[in-house]
């Protein structure tokens, strides 16, 4: 299996960088983009939201160093200005309660939006520390393997958490 290289993670630690995906809009954005560059034109049609929410939402992105410019095209007189995200990846060491509603909210939204039928799952389980462990290992084995198909195909989005329940007195038994 191979590992992403540095170059292509970027860690989110900013307070700017939290706050630009505490917004489901732009981590949809960000969704779109990590299937290769964009239009404002094109990413407003496939997330069906205006144009002007699309170019406040790749700047406030941009302001965070998220997305950057990737060149421009003329277009019947005009110029078309094309998007990508900083890195192909996105980690956030200490996650923020904003952004990951945010994140559930944008994918809860592109589930509504998906052409196809999709798998929704929830389960508590009583695991010890040590499996806890393996299975989390396990879980970013398959999603880091899996395999992708070639140009033009249809994107899947996965979406794979495991945390400890809080118990009565807070995190961890606190």
């Amino acid at each position: 299996m191979s590992s992403p290289s540095d170059d292509s993670v970027q860690r989110i630690s900013t307070p700017r960088q939290h706050t630009a995906l505490a917004h489901p809009t732009r981590q949809r954005l960000l969704f779109a983009l990590s299937g290769g560059p964009s239009t404002i034109s094109r990413l407003a049609a496939q997330l069906g939201v205006n144009k002007g929410s699309v170019s406040h939402h790749l700047g406030v992105l941009g302001e965070a160093g998220l997305i950057q410019e990737a060149g421009t095209r003329t277009v019947r007189g005009g110029t078309e200005k094309y998007y990508r995200r900083s890195a192909e990846r996105l980690v956030a060491a200490e996650p923020r309660a904003e952004g990951t509603a945010a994140l559930f909210g944008a994918v809860a939204q592109e589930l509504e939006r998906s052409p196809v039928g999709h798998l929704l799952t929830l389960r508590h389980i009583r695991l010890s520390p040590a499996r806890a462990a393996r299975l989390a290992k396990a879980l970013a084995e398959i999603v880091d393997g899996a395999e992708e198909e070639p140009e033009g195909g249809p994107v899947h989005g996965v979406l794979v958490t495991l945390y400890q329940q809080a118990g009565p007195q807070g995190p961890a038994g606190t």
